[in-house]
């Protein structure tokens, strides 16, 4: 699946001279009339510090001149303009019309920053106003130093004294202010990402160096005053963010008043249960299972007792050697019921008839599955992760149809992560290597159809000047011969990225450091020790289209393992890589790469089944061996259960059903698991029937005898997995269909053709005929004699009958196994609840892929989250509707919109996992829009569009309109005055007449908020007009995610988030990300195992009683199949197994293995004589060495082949869990359920077949 994320690409525009806006600011003053040195500073009201221009640095920056002068009477026009812009001084000014003007045309660049919170704007405005024209300049301004240019004096630097609390007030009502096409904030542009007041004005402080932005001269500010000068700091009025008067969004401003009742719907974390115990906290379930439990055994040990007093008291005797002779081996005859009874009637006379016809039973099974087996000739395997383990009823999987469709599909990306894991990476030789690695990538072409595919052919590139390269070569413009060195201006870039020109990409976009680097802390750039390089290329939304882009990412991987891993390692340093197919192509390399291993597997397999159906006699001898031997039944066995397997695939392959990797992988072993078990006990059965019968005869006993426990088993299997068909999850509902035909099939063939296999074998070994020249017949004598010895007992057998049962029927050892198998289900309890969902990436890959090292890569050096969007369906933009306010988040809008609620779930990531606040398009078009932003919405005089003056040529040269000289508008006026708009928001007409203008708006300096490249793909305009904007998303970030629990946390605070949102607005909003599709399926993945679990166990339940007729002995069965999956979920905790749709299918599956372990053990009991302990006695030797030999080792010597698979999604989810459900299920079917059985077992049958049944199969036998 496809889990590789970058930060998306950030908002797109050329930012001109934003970078130095505070700083020219700084600048402003009078004219260089009446210079006066430092030395003659007059700090008293109406003076000025510094007054006039008088010079300019090398780099052409301008000087003030330090003049310590009276402030100056303004005309009545420049108190007028003044007073507009700064309408806290009124009087006499320290500056002159033109120095006034400068103020203005830079400050405009501000504007659009902050207008959306009108009272930091204010403030803003204020602090540069005092700085500038304030009368009384010279009590907080001091020349300290001064320096000749032109040979003039002028500043070199300052002291601003400001009070604390001016600072404080001053930061804290900018602090929050959004900045939402960079889902940041405008402290980040205008402050550097100060933290506090004293790194803001630190950073409005700094000498610039020559040819770079800043302040010509330094600026100290100072909160006290050292000196005995008459200097009073700036204690200037400063406007409280939550000013009604001046009110920002809550967004803006969550420390207001007046946002405190719309606290973030943040979503509810259920704390753990705990019970605190002195200085222990143990969870509550954990205390609750160990107190039931020590009840149970204090129960438990007081029934023993008394039971123990009654057997004393009573002086019972032992009836071990009472009822030897009383063992009849036709004990399967005696049913306790007419059901049963038919049943024993039926697998009897089917024994005889096979026995008697065993060609045609033989011909006639295998037609069918092999005409099954004809729909293979449309098979088709399913790899694409999506239509795997995303439910065609998934939310999910809507959402991003809905978002694809009425928006764009996501980017592919295609990645490359560089690492220095012993230190900085940031140095000249590391930047020298990024571009050669550029100059590969960019001279890489790929064939496409005959076409050449290079990557500006497919790349992301929103306003058509250069990819949308995420690396840090953008701080240079992707070109090696900008600068002469490299790690200086790297460094100055990741401090100035936003404000700094020179910092811009190729593609005019501030290009945030936190995505083209990895490994560093906070916000320390500089000693990053990866570069992460992204490309991101256009996506399709079919993948037909996609092509060209597949083509080259195919042609990328080979470069990067071909050319620049060789340059990367030779510098020192490791390489990962990616691309957006590389999953999807490891995944189908993985189904093959283990081929191998699974066909040895089958073989070991083969080879135990052939060793344990062979019968060896006595005396070794070559002829007695090649007659005894059944390793041409045992590979007839294996030949029918895999034609099972394929006879089940080809069924539904006709039907165009196609299969998965799961169903190559599992299914056989399942099937093999059953199949062999049945093989084992057939054969085993008919050896321990009497020598001195026909063999018809022994047959139709030993199918009587073992029948009915197969078909019990085989029913519970099919009907267990068959529910599974009701599971949403495809590649779980798949594997359900395809287990149960397979078992079904599987079942109808051991009772058909391999039985019919059987006889024949038998026949052979009886006429003395060897097995692989059958047509070979050595001395009859000596065979029979040879055949007389195949109903001798087996190791195994005597082991179970002579020891395992005799150990088990001890009272302590009894006691013993009831205490530790309770123990652990009630462990295993507490530890299933530990269970995290989640599929590790690096688990389903090849050991070997490329991609396991790009993983770790990404988990330990990735500093940013996926993208998420926030998407508005059907957003009703009319002014009667009122939804603009509940969506926006600058002045005016509702304090619980969608937008401020976000950025105050931004406020608690560590619960909402939302990074940042939302890039709005709705926000940014309505400051657009405003007055206020006087040099963005602007039209002509015939009310066509008018761009921003630095858009040279605004328009055509010779119509009228432009000055001759730059091509700057000359009668340009802004869209809108403040009485057109009612509360600052355009009529229904207006936003659709002006909303498509913005939308094709190119950003600027003179213009942030241009909507062009940015907003493009943002919202859906098909039908606006008629008042509704079909889609609309608001992106913002995740916080990093590194652990499968992330993702699934962070996915579902999103929708509950969403949720919340949607019920509180009163309008439809959910959550788009594009790894929600992958894990939504963890959301639910408890309820998808325990229904599937429960409906699987009901089924067995309902399938054993029905056909036992005893509700005890199906309690019996399910109960011990449960703590089979309940302790198999424990160890999967213990070996750190996660719960997804593999274990899932897995732990299914082990309800299969499970009821083969119960079923025939219990069976054996039932119909057994005696009393408990001797039922489990006979049980045991009878079943318990085709239980153990016929599953437990099979599945074993299969299962450890595995551990040698390449893959680790074998290692860890076959290997590990198939040995411990093995291990499992040999213990509690060997040793915890015939302890169960001796002790609460059900009653025994009767112990004589009744004189009717007897002429029944009397007569069966004679029509056979």
């Amino acid at each position: 699946m496809e889990l590789c994320f970058v930060r998306e690409l950030t908002r797109l525009y050329k930012w001109g001279t934003l970078g130095i806006l505070i700083q020219m600011i700084l600048l402003i003053s009078a004219n260089a009339q009446n210079s006066s040195s430092p030395s003659n500073i007059i700090n008293s009201e109406g003076y000025c510090s510094m007054y006039g221009l008088c010079g300019q640095r090398s780099d052409g920056k301008v000087l003030n001149c330090p003049n310590s002068t009276r402030a100056v009477k303004p005309n009545e026009l420049l108190s007028l303009r003044i007073q507009s812009l700064c309408p806290t001084i009124s009087g006499d000014v320290c500056c002159t019309l033109e120095q006034f003007e400068t103020l203005r045309s830079q400050v405009q660049q501000a504007i659009p920053f902050l207008v959306g919170c009108p009272a930091c704007l204010r403030n803003f405005l204020n602090h540069y106003c005092e700085m500038s024209c304030s009368p009384n300049q010279s009590l907080f301004i001091n020349v300290t130093s001064t320096q000749k240019a032109n040979n003039t004096q002028t500043v070199s630097s300052i002291d601003f004294f400001v009070t604390r609390m001016y600072g404080e007030q001053l930061y804290n009502s900018c602090k929050d202010v959004k900045f939402g096409s960079l889902n940041t904030f405008a402290m980040d542009f205008i402050g550097g990402g100060a933290r506090n007041y004293q790194e803001w004005f630190a950073f409005m402080g700094k000498l610039a160096s020559p040819d770079t932005p800043g302040s010509p001269y330094a600026i100290t500010y100072r909160t006290e005053n050292t000196d005995t000068s008459a200097i009073k700091p700036l204690n200037a009025t400063v406007y409280s963010c939550g000013d009604t008067s001046l009110g920002c969004s809550c967004g803006d401003c969550p420390s207001s008043t007046a946002c405190a009742s719309s606290a973030p719907i943040a979503p509810k974390h259920k704390a753990s249960c705990m019970i605190k115990m002195g200085s222990l906290m143990p969870r509550c379930l954990d205390f609750y299972l160990t107190v039931v439990f020590i009840a149970l055994l204090l129960v438990c040990s007081i029934w023993a007792l008394r039971e123990h007093r009654k057997r004393v008291n009573a002086a019972i005797e032992d009836h071990d050697d009472h009822t030897d002779g009383q063992e009849d081996p036709h004990y399967p005859a005696k049913a306790p019921s007419d059901v049963q009874k038919l049943i024993v009637i039926y697998y009897r006379n089917w024994g005889f008839f096979v026995a008697k016809h065993p060609w045609p039973i033989l011909l006639v099974s295998v037609v069918l599955p092999a005409i099954l087996c004809s729909g293979l000739t449309r098979f088709k395997v399913e790899t694409r992760p999506e239509k795997l383990w995303v439910s065609p009823r998934s939310h999910a999987l809507k959402e991003k149809e809905y978002f694809d469709t009425n928006l764009a599909p996501f980017y592919r990306i295609e990645q490359l992560i560089i690492a220095n894991g012993t230190g900085n990476i940031v140095t000249e030789d590391n930047i020298k290597l990024l571009f050669q690695i550029q100059k590969k990538v960019d001279n890489l072409r790929a064939n496409y159809s005959g076409h050449s595919v290079a990557l500006t052919d497919i790349c992301l590139n929103p306003l058509g000047t250069a990819c949308a390269t995420q690396s840090i070569l953008q701080y240079f413009q992707m070109d090696s011969q900008s600068y002469t060195t490299y790690v200086d201006h790297a460094n100055y870039c990741f401090e100035h990225y936003s404000s700094d020109e020179s910092c811009l990409s190729a593609f005019q976009s501030p290009l945030d450091p936190s995505t083209a680097l990895g490994g560093f802390s906070g916000n320390n750039y500089s000693q990053a020790s990866a570069f992460v390089i992204t490309y991101p290329v256009n996506n399709k939304k079919s993948s037909q289209g996609n092509g060209m882009a597949v083509a080259w990412e195919e042609a990328f991987i080979t470069l990067a393992k071909e050319e620049i891993l060789p340059l990367v390692q030779a510098q020192g340093l490791s390489l990962s890589f990616s691309s957006e197919s590389s999953i999807q192509k490891e995944l189908t390399r993985e189904s093959t790469a283990d081929a191998r291993t699974i066909l040895i597997s089958y073989v070991v397999m083969f080879a135990y089944i052939t060793l344990m159906l062979a019968n060896f006699p006595r005396d070794r001898s070559v002829s007695s061996i090649l007659v005894s031997t059944k390793i041409l039944l045992g590979l007839s066995g294996v030949l029918l259960v895999m034609l099972s397997v394929v006879a089940s695939i080809g069924f539904f392959s006709f039907f165009g059903v196609k299969s998965t990797l799961i169903i190559m992988e599992v299914i056989p072993f399942l099937a093999l698991a059953v199949g062999v078990d049945n093989m084992c006990i057939l054969v085993q059965t008919v050896k321990r029937q009497a020598m001195n019968s026909p063999l018809e005869s022994r047959v139709g006993l030993a199918v009587a005898e073992a029948g009915p426990s197969i078909t019990l088993a085989g029913l519970s299997e099919v009907l267990a997995f068959a529910v599974g068909i009701i599971i949403p999850m495809p590649a779980v509902r798949i594997f359900s269909l395809f287990a149960a035909m397979a078992i079904f099939i599987d079942f109808l063939l051991q009772m058909t053709a391999f039985l019919a296999l059987v006889v024949l074998d038998f026949r052979r070994a009886e006429d003395g005929r060897i097995e692989f020249v059958p047509c070979l017949q050595l001395d009859r004598e000596k065979s029979s004699g040879n055949q007389n010895q195949e109903n001798n007992i087996g190791l195994i057998q005597q082991y179970m009958k002579k020891y395992h049962g005799l150990f088990l029927a001890n009272k302590i050892v009894k006691a013993v196994v009831l205490a530790l198998f309770a123990g652990f289900f009630f462990t295993s309890i507490a530890l299933s609840a530990r269970l995290q969902p989640g599929l590790e990436q690096r688990i389903v890959l090849p050991r070997n892929s490329y991609l396991q090292g790009y993983f770790s890569d990404l988990e330990e050096y990735l500093r940013v989250g996926p993208p998420v969007y926030f998407v508005v369906k059907n957003f009703n933009y009319s002014m009667e509707a009122n939804q603009t306010n509940k969506i926006c988040s600058i002045n005016q809008c509702n304090s619980d919109s969608l937008l401020n609620q976000i950025t105050q779930a931004s406020f608690d990531a560590k619960s909402t996992f939302i990074a940042k606040p939302a890039a709005s398009w709705l926000d940014d078009f309505l400051v657009w829009l405003s007055p206020d932003a006087f040099s963005c919405c602007r039209e002509f005089v015939n009310q066509s569009y008018c761009p921003p003056d630095d858009q040279a040529p605004c328009c055509e040269m010779n119509d009228g309109t432009c000055t001759t000289s730059t091509g700057v508008c000359s009668n340009c006026t802004t869209c809108f005055l403040h009485s057109d708009l009612k509360d600052g928001r355009p009529s229904t007409s207006q936003f659709r007449e002006k909303l498509p203008w913005f939308l094709n708006a190119l950003p600027s300096s003179d213009c942030a908020k241009g909507g062009k490249g940015a907003y493009t793909t943002n919202l859906n305009l098909s039908g606006f007009e008629s008042g509704v904007i079909r889609a609309s998303a608001f992106r913002t970030y995740h916080t990093p995610l590194n652990k499968q629990s992330d993702y699934v946390d962070s996915m579902r605070a999103a929708r509950d988030f969403s949720k919340k949102l949607s019920k509180s607005l009163q309008m439809e909003i959910f959550p788009y990300s594009v790894f929600y599709i992958f894990f939504e399926q963890y959301l639910d993945i408890w309820k998808t195992a325990f229904t599937n679990l429960l409906i699987a166990l009901v089924a067995v339940f309902v399938v054993c009683a029905a056909f036992t007729t005893s509700l005890w002995t199906a309690s019996i069965i399910s109960g011990v199949a449960l703590m089979i999956v309940i302790d198999l979920m424990g160890v999967m905790t213990i070996l750190g197994i996660q719960l997804n749709a593999l274990s899932v299918v897995n732990l299914v599956m082990s309800i299969g293995i499970a009821i083969e372990f119960c079923v025939h053990i219990t069976h054996a009991f039932t119909v057994s004589i005696g009393d408990n302990n001797q039922r489990m006695k006979m049980a045991l030797s009878t079943m318990g060495a085709s239980v153990f030999s016929g599953i437990t080792l099979t599945k074993l010597v299969g299962v450890v082949v595995l551990h040698f698979a390449k893959s680790k999604v074998f290692v860890v989810y076959y290997f590990k869990m198939y040995l411990a459900l093995v291990i499992i299920g040999f213990l509690h079917g060997l040793v915890f359920l015939p302890v169960l059985l001796s002790i609460i077992g059900p009653p025994p049958r009767r112990q004589h077949i009744p004189a009717q049944l007897q002429d029944q199969l009397g007569n069966g036998n004679q029509h056979s």
